[in-house]
């Protein structure tokens, strides 16, 4: 095997693997942007729309999204940063 021949090799390996390593950088955003928890919203019986006067923007465990009417998350459903503003579950609790 020639020099120039063991260099390119190296260089298709390096490039290679470079491309490898990019592909879950590149993925893990859409992922990590928009999580539920589909078994906790379940057991607090979430909806995405409020109950009377009561709705996730007046709870105390609700932590607003980047604006008033952007989705946010909530303190007793981890992971979940898909929580509607506009959305009611069982564990409502009043702002003070």
């Amino acid at each position: 095997m020639t020099k120039e021949t063991q260099t390119r090799r190296r260089e298709f390996v390096k490039a290679a693997g470079a491309a490898l390593s990019a592909i879950p950088v590149l993925l893990v955003p859409r992922w990590a942007c928009a999580a539920t928890n589909a078994s906790m919203r379940a057991a607090l019986k979430y909806q995405a729309k409020p109950q009377g006067d009561k709705s996730c923007a007046g709870c105390l465990q609700f932590v607003p999204g980047p604006s008033a009417k952007d989705l946010g998350g909530c303190k007793i459903i981890p992971g979940d940063t898909e929580i509607s503003p506009q959305g009611y579950c069982t564990g409502w609790v009043k702002k003070a």
